[in-house]
């Protein structure tokens, strides 16, 4: 059954902008439904708004327990650079000795420039512009495929996306508090998505245009930002090509490319940079073959244990339910129940292989210099983790749909998604709450020794005893009792003093 007047209107909007023609697989009545369906009572449409509290309410704790973070591992050594030689010694750092990543050299700037306060923001201000960069790329989807949804409802999966993704890892210090891991795993997969908003929201050649420059100026940040980020970037729009090959309009085919060719440029700026050069030679990488088959099975071994440790993490089953909400509750152009894709099985294979093929390229990237810690090392697993996250989205989507065609009363479906939305939430606060506890111990500890230390440095002192403090698995100096020095020269630095000792107690 194709859809009446509404839906054919659509197709020339769509033909415009270059996106896909897809509105009769969108919007077709379901079978044994009427054409003019009764809209939902007001009431029925209130409780997303009120559950979307939960997850929001995880995301301002989060945000409000950042005032403990402390800076630590290689924050001692950017710190000390950003005071005394700011953006041009930052980003020089990073290019010329570091690893060449000249985005990461901005945005550790950018938060290190206000010390201390600059780490206790980072939580919130990254919380929220994940939260809006996700709200508003579901936003956008929606309104480009013709679709409505229950108010609440868009803010519902992005808030559920972003508490999974933040707080569901294996090591939420790192993936969510620290901020000079935050800004190259966590943050470069949602600047990614950022790139699409302008694409879905273009109505104008203007607009398209406008899309094809936001889309290569991001791929270039990418490609100088994450080597990780940049192989998730590659095999997305490589997917998007493929699986769309043949049904394509040219403006999604040039997006596409623009996004792939300021990937790559950028990817080669940060390559052939002495910086690169320098952490290949640090880490005894500079002759190895990412294609060597001992790096290649090393690599498969990795995954495989990190994919293990992704399916059996139940609270990723809250964006499957936020998915299957939204499935339900999506209507097409006058109130119409939304049934399945023709194409459902080839989107859902390659959404699945996507994140397959660009979990074990990333993994194969950072063997070399990981080795097998790289399936401990979860934040190095982040850049590929948010397409996780969208891959269960689409999976639960695509259940609402069959589910929302095959019963004819979805209540008890809607509450059993609600109810598993709460209950993520609600588990997720008890480690998070845990987490705060010892980061205020952390803190307290953190800024008596940094008291004790400035007042010592500014009488004159240029030898004083330091104490590690670690939290969440940071690194410190003097760790493993004392045989691990790194970064003990960066402290030095931030309290201009000429050294630190090691000492095991408090001063």
């Amino acid at each position: 059954m194709t859809a009446p007047g509404p839906a054919r209107e659509a197709a020339p909007v769509a033909s415009r902008t270059g996106l896909p023609e897809q509105p009769r697989e969108r919007v077709r009545t379901a079978p044994g439904r009427t054409a003019n369906a009764r809209p939902v009572p007001a009431w029925r449409t209130l409780w997303p708004a009120a559950l979307c509290l939960l997850p929001l309410g995880l995301l301002g704790a989060a945000a409000w327990y950042g005032r403990w973070v402390r800076p630590g591992a290689d924050e001692w050594c950017f710190l000390p650079v950003v005071r005394d030689e700011g953006l041009p010694g930052m980003v020089g750092k990073f290019y010329l000795g570091d690893n060449g990543r000249i985005a990461n050299a901005v945005l550790v700037w950018a938060y290190g420039t206000f010390g201390v306060a600059g780490h206790q923001w980072f939580g919130l201000v990254s919380g929220v512009v994940t939260l809006g960069i996700l709200w508003a790329v579901t936003v956008s989807a929606l309104r480009r495929g013709g679709l409505t949804a229950p108010r609440g409802i868009p803010l519902l999966v992005a808030s559920m996306v972003t508490a999974v993704f933040l707080f569901a890892t294996p090591n939420t210090y790192k993936t969510f508090y620290w901020p000079a891991s935050s800004v190259s795993h966590t943050m470069a997969p949602v600047l990614a998505c950022a790139a699409a908003v302008p694409l879905l929201r273009a109505r104008s050649r203007r607009g398209r245009r406008c899309a094809l420059v936001a889309v290569f100026v991001a791929g270039l940040c990418m490609g100088t930002l994450s080597e990780e980020a940049s192989v998730v970037v590659l095999v997305v729009l490589s997917a998007v090509l493929l699986v769309l090959a043949g049904r394509l309009r040219a403006g999604v085919r040039r997006w596409c490319l623009a996004g792939m060719a300021g990937t790559v440029t950028g990817t080669l700026v940060l390559y052939t940079s002495p910086g690169a050069r320098i952490r290949r030679e640090r880490f005894d990488t500079d002759g190895v073959s990412f294609l060597a088959p001992d790096s290649l099975l090393g690599s498969l071994r990795g995954f495989g244990h990190i994919l293990g440790t992704l399916l059996t993490t139940w609270a990723y089953l809250g964006a499957v339910a936020a998915g299957v909400l939204l499935g339900l509750l999506i209507r097409g152009p006058g109130g119409r129940r939304v049934v399945l894709p023709g194409r459902w099985p080839l989107l859902s294979c390659a959404g699945v292989l996507a994140f397959l093929v660009s979990g074990y390229l990333c993994t194969v990237v950072a063997y070399p210099a990981f080795g097998a810690s790289v399936m401990t090392s979860s934040r190095v697993w982040n850049d590929y983790l948010l397409l996780y996250v969208a891959v269960l989205v689409g999976a639960g989507a695509l259940v609402g749909l069959a589910l929302g065609v095959r019963v004819r009363r979805t209540g008890a479906v809607q509450a059993a998604g609600a109810g598993v939305c709460a209950v993520v939430c609600l588990a997720l606060a008890v480690p998070l709450g845990q987490l705060e506890r010892d980061m205020r111990v952390r803190a307290v500890k953190w800024d008596r020794q940094d008291r004790w230390m400035r007042a010592h440095a500014a009488e004159g002192d240029r030898v004083l005893p330091y104490m590690p403090l670690s939290v969440g698995g940071m690194v410190e100096p003097f760790r493993k009792h004392g045989r691990k020095v790194w970064p003990a020269t960066c402290v030095a630095d931030y309290y201009h003093l000429e050294r630190i000792t090691y000492s095991l107690r408090l001063p």
